[in-house]
């Protein structure tokens, strides 16, 4: 790294000293000749950083490529359309991009100034200029219909076998929400949000005259948990997406979906989980490697704390991992005790005689 900062600023220097010389010699040699050299200095520096800037992105490429997403793969099956619509994009834009450089620096360098030749002035065509707006309006639409019709699938209604998981961001994490047997999430206001309570959705679970709220009973079986999110292999989930402080934003990089997370305006997505956890450590080759769900959105001073796991599990692990949870209402109003039933003193047996030694007695007690 510092070799590379040294050689930026050696090559910055050399072209400053190069400038200066140039200044001195137009002074000695006059205006005229002095553009003209200047022209071809320059004109020679614009091929150079040509070579060497396509050699940088290649070296770049071939350095940093696998540290990326894309060598993965997508690990949701409709992550797969946006890989798609991404490489279909990064090969149109980069081919546009590759050949008007070289156009730009080729001609900076074959147009330079020179005394025999005469300027030739090109004010107006109709026909190039038809080209070169109908032709990218067309490719931009054609991405635009594209990326349109992937994210109408996404946020669409989900599957009628999907999970549902609420999920809920707050400064500075998640709180992720399962239905209970009755599959139906209970009603919340964000008020009653207690979290030194273990209610920290602000789940209705008993009358409040203040804010005039009704017990819904559909809270009582609810499952919460926080920063873990635990999803099905090759089963739909769909997300349905809050924020019960400032705007977040739901980023699900593996999966390749992100959605906003909105105070008081739910939102929704859904999609298929391709592999578990497991089976992506293996794919990665990386022990370690987690699905995370980070927060896209500058959210406050902690934004960059704003990190949660998903597990994505088979539906066995998934049913024995819910059988272990406990609804978030028993949590937050755990049971009473019993109370403890008092000891009966032994009845006495009258076929014992005093002790005669009060030592002995000491030792029986």
């Amino acid at each position: 790294m510092f070799f590379t900062i040294a050689v930026i600023i050696l090559v910055f220097l050399v072209i400053f000293q190069i400038a200066k010389a140039s200044e001195y010699v137009s002074v000695l040699k006059g205006e005229e000749k002095s553009r003209a050299q200047s022209n071809k200095i320059n004109g020679f520096l614009m091929v150079a950083f040509l070579v060497l800037g396509l050699i940088g992105v290649y070296l770049c490429n071939k350095a940093l490529y696998h540290k990326t997403l894309l060598p993965q793969g997508s690990a949701s099956v409709q992550g797969e359309k946006v890989d798609s619509m991404l490489w279909v994009t990064l090969i149109l834009t980069g081919v546009v991009f590759v050949a008007t450089q070289i156009v730009l620096f080729v001609f900076a360098y074959k147009y330079q100034e020179n005394p025999k030749r005469k300027v030739f002035f090109f004010p107006h065509n109709n026909t190039l200029e038809l080209i070169w707006t109908v032709v990218p309006a067309i490719a931009l639409t054609v991405l635009v219909v594209i990326g349109l019709r992937n994210w109408f699938m996404f946020t669409s209604e989900a599957p009628a076998n999907a999970l549902r998981v609420e999920v809920t961001g707050k400064q500075f994490g998640w709180v992720f929400r399962y239905a209970g047997k009755d599959n139906e999430f209970g009603k919340k206001y964000f008020r009653i949000i207690d979290d030194a309570g273990n209610n920290p959705l602000g789940q209705i679970w008993a009358d409040n005259e203040q804010f005039r709220l009704k017990a819904d009973p559909a809270n009582n079986d609810d499952i919460v948990v926080q920063q873990t999110m635990y999803v099905v292999k090759d089963k739909p989930v769909q997300l349905i997406i809050n924020s019960r402080d400032v705007i977040h934003d739901v980023g699900l990089p593996a999966f390749r979906m992100k959605m906003d997370a909105v105070p008081g305006t739910p939102t929704t997505l859904w999609f298929t989980p391709k592999y578990t956890t497991k089976e992506m450590k293996e794919r990665t080759g990386n022990p370690d490697y987690i699905y995370e769900i980070s927060c896209d959105q500058m959210c406050g001073n902690g934004h960059y704390s704003m990190k949660g796991i998903i597990e994505v599990v088979t539906q066995e692990e998934y049913d024995a991992w819910l059988a272990k949870q406990t609804p978030n209402y028993l949590v937050a109003n755990p049971p009473a005790e019993p109370a403890a039933t008092p000891a009966v003193p032994a009845a006495k047996d009258s076929t014992l005689k005093p002790a005669a030694d009060s030592a002995h007695t000491v030792a029986i007690k």
